[in-house]
């Protein structure tokens, strides 16, 4: 898998929000064209774009924000975790509870609350910029 694209409203809020939980800005450009157009079937593509890599380089998510034509909002607009399609992006943290503090600075909620699952891992979901849920993972000792 080469990465995971993200539709967003504002790309400086998203990349700050996935800066925040560890991911680095490898770049940022735009893309239109024809060839833009023909690959998503939309006509008139412009779309701002930044590319984020976890920091041990083997994952990315693609953020994008679409000028033309405009991004489109989902039917619900804070869908439950069990909504049909793609359902949350996890990482590991050392921290959650730091994990979750520095991300509610960049409007971010917990869905549910942190739980513990036995003696391995404390869980939690967070909604982040357009809704986006993301699943935080602590691993205990």
């Amino acid at each position: 898998m080469d990465n995971v694209a993200i539709i967003v409203d504002d790309l400086d809020a998203a990349v700050a929000f996935f800066t925040e939980l560890g991911m680095e800005l490898e770049g940022k450009g735009q893309v239109e064209g024809l060839w833009a157009d023909r690959t998503v079937g939309l006509d008139g593509v412009r779309s701002d774009i930044a590319m984020m890599r976890t920091p041990d380089g083997h994952s990315k998510l693609e953020l994008t924000e679409y000028l033309t034509p405009p991004a489109i909002g989902a039917v619900l607009e804070n869908p439950p975790p069990n909504t049909l399609g793609l359902h949350r992006v996890m990482f590991a943290v050392d921290d959650i509870d730091a994990t979750v503090a520095g991300l509610r600075a960049h409007g971010a909620e917990l869905v549910g609350e942190v739980a513990q699952y036995q003696d391995s891992y404390r869980l939690c979901y967070v909604r982040g910029p357009e809704g986006i849920i993301v699943a935080l993972a602590e691993q205990l000792s």
